[in-house]
């Protein structure tokens, strides 16, 4: 069965274990579909729930460590040796300090081996921090032109009320040729009795 190796999610494996493995990626490297014995499916299986196990182990394994450095933290000053023997193991593993871990350390930086491990983890925690930053987009807020306004998006559009019937006039609106009629040439006056003479 292969075993955990360290908390990084790292495992051991046996000689059979590794056979099996190599058969299995030889097979799926093959362009041809022919399929697996029945002894080899066996095998197969077999591998992947034994690599479900030995992860298991390695997450029980990170957790029980995790919670002795609390213990260990939490003892202080008395714990100091196994304090920082533990930290140490911890971040060579990829543990990555918590704030409790880095007050804890400045308190201890009299000791030269707090010293240093308040450096190395200082920078872990800095990088830690700038990799999650890099990794998430801030949230975008949308910015209010008035103090105390609101959002057009946010409100609710308003339906324009429909004219209700008795608001319309009763008869349609005159046109400008109705309202103001168009002039009309004044008539020649008659050339009636007119002498000559």
């Amino acid at each position: 069965m292969p075993t955990p190796y360290g908390s990084r999610g790292g495992m051991a494996f046996g000689a059979d274990e590794l056979h099996v493995l190599r058969r299995s990626l030889a097979h799926a490297l093959q362009s041809s579909t022919a399929p697996l014995t029945a002894v080899e499916v066996q095998d197969c299986l077999r591998l992947a729930a034994s690599v479900d196990d030995a992860v298991q182990e390695a997450g029980r394994l990170r957790a029980f460590l995790l919670a002795d450095l609390a213990r260990y933290r939490a003892a202080l000053p008395g714990s100091l040796s196994g304090y920082l023997e533990l930290l140490q193991d911890a971040l060579a593993a990829g543990y990555e300090p918590v704030p409790d871990d880095l007050a804890a350390l400045r308190a201890l930086r009299a000791n030269p081996v707090a010293a240093a491990l308040l450096e190395r983890a200082q920078t872990i925690a800095e990088r830690s921090v700038r990799r999650r930053l890099s990794t998430t987009p801030a949230p975008r807020t949308r910015l209010l032109t008035l103090a105390g306004g609101t959002d057009k998006d946010d409100e609710p559009a308003r339906p324009k009320p429909e004219p209700r019937p008795d608001d319309r006039p009763a008869r349609p609106i005159p046109t400008p040729g109705e309202v103001f009629p168009p002039r009309r040439k004044p008539a020649a006056p008659p050339e009636s009795g007119r002498a000559v003479g």
